[in-house]
C-alpha cells in the first residue's frame, strides 16, 4: 500500500493526554475545565510536549466519565462552552501546538436524543441508528443488551456499560434478519453523521481525533475487513476537505488500523502486546527483575505488518491503566521515560506521569471509573489548597486528591534538578535535538531485554545513528558495537566505552552517538 502523507508536525510530535475533569479547576466547583487547560498550555509547552489529546469533553450524563455522549456538538457545561474550546484551539495554535479531541463513535449514552427516538415503536429517521433485534425475546448473541425499556419490540445491543447502546454501522456478515449490512440506509446514516461531527469540530480548529474503540464499529467482522473499509471511506472524506486532520486509533492492531487510514495506533495494556511486561506486572522489566523480550517480539511483528506505514506508539499510561508510579519510582521511573522518549512513534505522556503522580488507593468508583479511579485523581500543581487544583472544598472535588503530604507536585519538582520532571524535560530536549530519535527514525535491536539482559537498540534517521542502552537489572552487561562517540545521555553510573563496545553498569542507562 502506498504511504499516506501525514502532516509534517507529526514527525516530532510529543503528546500530552489530559483528563479534563482532573487537570485544573478555574471556577471553584471541584471539577477541571477547558479554561484550566488553556491557562496551563505554557506548562505543557515548557515540558516539551507539542500536542494535546483531550479525553471526551462533550455533553454527557457522565455514567462513563464522558465516554457516554449525549450531544456530540456541545461541550459539557461543567467544562465550559464551545467558545471556550475554540479559544483553546486558537491559543494552542499560537504556541505551535495541536489539539486532538476524543471521538466516541461506537455508542452513545442512552440519554442521547437519537436513542430516545430509536426506542419509539413508530418508525422514524433514528429507528435504525442503533442495533436492535426484531424481538424482545432475542438477545444479540455474544453481546450485552438492553431489554424491556420501551414500547419498541426488540433488544438493543450495548458496547460496554449497560447505558451505552451501540450505534449501527452494519454487519460485515449478517446472519440474522435484524442484522443490517454495511450499506443499509441506517448504517450509512450513522457513518454520515460521524463525518458531520468531525466536520463541525475540524472547522472550529480541532486538529484531529483520537478514536475510542476504533476497531469495533462493524459487527460480525472477525478479520476487521468491514471496519477497515469504513475508516478508509472516512479517511477519503477527510483527505478531500481536511487533509491535515490527524486520526489516532484505539485499536491495538497497527497492521489493521494504519491500513484503515489512521496515522498511528498504540501497543496497549489489553491484547497480546506484552506492554504490561515493561511497566505494570508483578515483576516489570523496568523494575529490574522482568523480561522485555516478548514485548520486543510483538513490537517487531507489528512493525513488520504495518510495513513502515504510520506510527506505532507506546504511552506512559492513560486513563484506563494504573499509574506508572504504582510500581515504578525513582531511577526506575526515569529509565522508563528514557525508553518511552527514545522509541519510534509519537510518545504519549499521561498528565501527571511526568511528576510521578501516584495511583490513589482505595477510592470509591467515580463516574464508571471503578479500579481506574485511582489513576484519575486531580493534577498536583503546588503545596496550596487541594495541591493547587481547585479552590473548592475537598468534599466537592470530582475525585479526591492524593492525601499523602509527600505527594509530588509540579512546584516541588521544578525546583529539584534531580526530579522526574526535570529528567523528562531533559529527555524530550535530547529527542528533539537528534533526528535519529525522532518519530520516524528506524530501530534495530541489539538486545531484547531477556533474562539478565538489557534493552539495547540503534535508532537511525537521515545519516545519524544513536545507540540506546537501558539496563534496569543489578548486573552489568557488555554491548559489542563499534563507532561509539560521545554519550548524549546518562542515568546512573557512567558506562565503560571502548573502540569495540561498551559495558553498561547495573541500574543504569545511556545514549551514545554512533559514527
Amino acid at each position: 500500500m502506498e504511504q499516506r502523507k501525514r502532516p509534517e508536525w507529526l514527525e516530532n510530535a510529543i503528546f500530552y493526554e489530559i483528563y479534563p475533569q482532573s487537570f485544573k479547576d478555574t471556577d471553584g466547583d471541584g471539577t477541571g475545565n477547558i479554561k484550566g487547560i488553556t491557562e496551563n498550555l505554557s506548562y505543557i509547552k515548557e515540558l516539551g510536549c507539542s500536542a494535546l489529546w483531550l479525553n471526551p469533553c462533550f455533553e454527557s450524563p457522565f455514567g462513563d466519565a464522558g465516554y457516554d455522549v449525549s450531544d456530540y456538538y456541545k461541550v459539557a457545561p461543567r467544562y465550559g462552552t464551545n467558545d471556550d474550546l475554540k479559544e483553546l484551539f486558537d491559543e494552542a495554535h499560537k504556541l505551535d501546538m495541536h489539539v486532538l479531541l476524543d471521538l466516541v463513535p461506537g455508542h452513545t449514552s442512552w440519554d442521547h436524543p437519537w436513542f430516545k427516538e430509536s426506542m419509539k415503536a413508530e418508525r422514524n429517521e433514528y429507528t435504525d441508528r442503533y442495533i436492535w433485534t426484531d424481538s424482545i425475546w432475542e438477545s444479540p448473541e455474544g453481546y450485552g443488551s438492553l431489554r424491556g425499556i420501551s414500547d419498541r419490540d426488540g433488544s438493543c445491543l450495548v458496547n460496554f456499560f449497560t447505558h451505552q447502546p451501540a450505534l449501527n454501522y452494519g454487519f460485515f456478515r449478517p446472519d440474522r434478519p435484524w442484522q443490517q449490512p454495511m450499506d443499509s440506509e441506517g448504517a450509512l446514516a450513522t457513518r454520515n453523521e460521524i463525518k458531520n461531527i468531525m466536520r463541525f469540530w475540524l472547522s472550529m480548529g480541532c486538529d484531529g481525533f483520537r478514536v475510542d474503540m476504533a476497531g469495533s464499529l462493524v459487527k460480525n467482522d472477525e478479520d476487521g475487513k468491514g471496519t477497515i473499509a469504513l475508516w478508509q471511506d472516512i479517511r477519503s472524506y477527510l483527505d478531500k476537505d481536511f487533509p491535515e486532520a490527524v486520526l489516532v486509533s484505539e485499536w491495538g492492531e497497527p497492521d489493521k488500523s494504519i491500513l484503515a487510514g489512521f496515522h498511528m495506533d498504540f501497543l496497549l495494556h489489553f491484547g497480546p502486546s506484552h506492554y504490561n511486561d515493561l511497566f505494570r506486572c508483578d515483576n516489570p522489566f523496568f523494575g529490574g527483575k522482568g523480561d522485555a523480550s516478548e514485548f520486543v517480539e510483538k513490537y517487531l511483528d507489528s512493525c513488520k505488518k504495518a510495513d513502515g506505514r504510520g506510527y506505532i506508539c507506546i504511552p506512559s499510561g492513560n486513563h484506563d491503566m494504573d499509574r506508572l508510579a504504582r510500581r515504578l519510582t525513582g531511577k526506575n521511573a526515569k529509565m522508563s521515560f528514557a525508553f518511552l522518549l527514545s522509541m519510534p512513534g509519537a510518545p504519549y505522556i499521561y498528565y501527571g506521569d511526568e511528576i510521578g503522580m501516584r495511583y490513589v488507593e482505595g477510592l470509591t468508583s467515580v463516574e464508571g471509573g471503578y479500579g481506574r479511579t485511582g489513576s484519575r485523581s486531580p493534577m498536583q500543581w503546588n503545596d496550596g489548597k487541594n495541591a493547587g487544583f481547585s479552590e473548592a472544598s475537598k468534599e466537592e472535588l470530582y475525585i479526591p486528591i492524593d492525601p499523602d503530604t509527600q505527594r509530588p507536585t509540579v512546584q516541588a519538582q521544578k525546583a529539584d534538578g534531580d526530579s522526574l520532571y526535570c529528567e523528562v524535560r531533559k529527555l524530550i530536549g535530547i529527542r528533539r535535538s537528534h533526528k535519529a530519535l525522532m518519530n520516524s527514525g528506524a530501530i534495530r535491536f541489539l538486545c531484547t531485554g531477556g533474562k539478565n539482559e538489557p534493552l539495547a537498540y540503534i535508532r537511525s534517521h537521515e545519516g545519524e545513528s544513536v545507540l540506546v542502552v537501558l539496563n534496569p537489572s543489578d548486573s552489568q552487561y557488555r554491548i559489542d558495537v563499534t563507532g561509539l562517540k560521545e554519550t548524549i545521555y546518562e542515568l546512573g553510573e557512567k558506562p565503560d566505552i571502548s573502540t569495540d563496545g561498551a559495558t553498561v553498569k547495573p541500574a543504569s542507562a545511556f545514549f551514545a552517538i554512533l559514527g
